[in-house]
């Protein structure tokens, strides 16, 4: 039976080839809820959860294209400091909220800066990553 359209609740555990924890429902004493399929999850991991049943655990290993997808060199860009009032402040591996041409806040993080430039990362943090989710679905509506 096919859990597309239904909200679901799941408990599951993300792990890097690695085995580093990057992050766990389970760990914050919450499941996460969604509707399955309605493009609110990252691929892999919703189509995972289409086909299991209440009480079923599984665990699937996903590579970028169905996670985060590849890292873009085109989301790494360099800007004139003089551009950015305040970026002086800014240091490396700063987080920070950039806004498109169009308005919309993009995530970045500062990868590089001197005097004259800074250089962002808008990346996923987990773009060009492989996955491993154990996912425990545990309820289905």
């Amino acid at each position: 039976m096919s859990n597309e359209g239904k909200q679901v609740k799941v408990h599951y555990v993300g792990t890097l080839d690695d085995g580093s924890k990057f992050d766990s429902s389970r760990d914050r004493g919450e499941p996460l809820a969604f509707t399955c399929m309605a493009g609110q999850m990252i691929p892999g991991f919703d189509e995972a959860v289409r086909t299991m049943e209440v009480g079923q655990t599984t665990t699937i290993r996903l590579e970028p294209e169905d996670a985060y997808g590849p890292r873009r060199l085109d989301l790494i860009q360099s800007v004139p400091l003089a551009q950015l009032p305040g970026a002086e402040g800014l240091s490396i591996g700063q987080r920070v909220m950039l806004q498109s041409a169009s308005g919309q806040p993009i995530q970045a993080t500062v990868t590089d800066k001197d005097d004259k430039t800074v250089t962002f990362d808008m990346n996923h943090e987990m773009a060009g990553k492989a996955l491993t989710f154990e996912i425990e679905l545990l309820e289905a509506k």
